[in-house]
């Protein structure tokens, strides 16, 4: 098409381009912005909206409180050790003392010591009763410590119970929360798809076409990129079947479309040779001569032979002689290229003559 055009018109039709995709840009600038805020129409869930709010906080309190018990228990249990080890040790060297003083009365057999025997004995099951009551002392702390632990494992258990049942249900409204986005998004892109098709095939070549170009890049990012990648996958189910509908729907089309052309192309190559070339556009004609085929069948021509003159496919003329000149040049050709004569696309059409009865 580019080989056709005029040197200001070629440039003009790039920069018109060029307005076509910024104008794109910017539509998509701010579809983005407004598909991206869509999430925020759903209020923000948590955990804690789909558990029993008072038994929760309930578990919660109950195992800081276990888990401090248990933490004082410990602490206690360490001075109850640290009192059972000394009494330990006051009564093993209580003892070691007893047993050399009573070696040594043995071995005087001085019967005057009998008291102090009373004595040491009295002292030393003494300190005897202070190591068995830092030992119950010790078992006690460790009692309560072993308590507060097993309670905050039971209640740990039971508040994770209650998580995962929470979580379940979180998961299936974020599921839900996922189509219903889907749909919002599906819901402002499709019209959107919906109008650029329309104009694609009825306004793409119009006066405004940048701004239809534009929209229309604007429609299939927004389709292809904003809604494609967030569709609810279900273990791919639905995006396989929605891509099988979509792949036979746009084949159906294309094929129909396809029939439809070769139809069109019959009844064409059925019309006479001169309203044949009358029907063609002159840019069409000259875009397809540029690209080596026939103008009216679009089947590849040696247009460099010049020995054909007519298209062997479909009997279309492509060359012809200047009727002033008798110069050799295309049929379809406003103008003879050696001397200027008007072609017969560019011929006025002659007014009947009326003749008075």
């Amino acid at each position: 098409m580019s080989k056709t055009l005029r040197l200001t018109e070629k440039w003009m039709q790039r920069g018109l381009w060029v307005v076509a995709l910024v104008f794109a840009s910017f539509l998509i600038g701010l579809g983005g912005t407004l598909v991206g805020d869509l999430p925020k129409v759903e209020q923000p869930l948590s955990l804690d909206d789909f558990m029993d709010r008072p038994a929760a906080t309930a578990l919660r309190s109950s195992i800081k409180a276990t888990e401090a018990a248990e933490r004082d228990a410990h602490a206690a249990l360490e001075q109850a050790q640290l009192k059972r080890r000394v009494a330990q040790a006051d009564s093993a060297s209580a003892s070691e003392t007893f047993n050399n003083w009573l070696s040594t009365r043995r071995a005087t057999q001085l019967s005057d010591q009998d008291p102090e025997l009373v004595a040491r004995s009295r002292a030393l099951d003494g300190l005897k009763d202070k190591e068995r009551a830092a030992g119950r002392a010790a078992e006690a702390q460790q009692q309560a410590a072993l308590d507060a632990r097993q309670g905050a494992v039971r209640e740990r258990r039971r508040l994770a119970e209650m998580e995962q049942a929470a979580q379940q249900a979180l998961n299936a409204e974020y599921r839900r929360i996922e189509l219903r986005v889907f749909l919002y998004r599906l819901a402002l892109t499709l019209p959107l798809l919906v109008a650029a098709g329309w104009l694609f095939m009825k306004k793409r070549q119009g006066t405004w076409w940048p701004f239809v170009w534009g929209f229309i890049f604007f429609a299939l990012f927004a389709f292809f990129v904003e809604l494609v990648p967030y569709l609810p996958s279900y273990g791919g189910y639905v995006r396989y079947i929605v891509g099988i509908v979509v792949t036979v729907a746009v084949g159906r089309q294309a094929i129909i479309a396809l029939n439809r052309y070769l139809e069109r192309q019959k009844l064409a190559e059925q019309l006479p040779d001169a309203q044949r070339r009358e029907e063609l556009s002159y840019d069409t004609a000259l875009t397809r001569l540029s690209k080596g085929v026939c103008p009216g069948c679009e089947r590849p021509v040696d247009l460099k032979n010049t020995e054909i003159d007519f298209c062997p496919h479909c009997g279309i003329g492509l060359f012809d002689k200047c009727p002033a000149c008798s110069t050799r040049k295309s049929a379809f050709a406003k103008f003879c290229h050696a001397c200027g004569q008007a072609g017969q696309r560019n011929r006025p059409i002659p007014e009947p003559v009326v003749r008075p009865s």
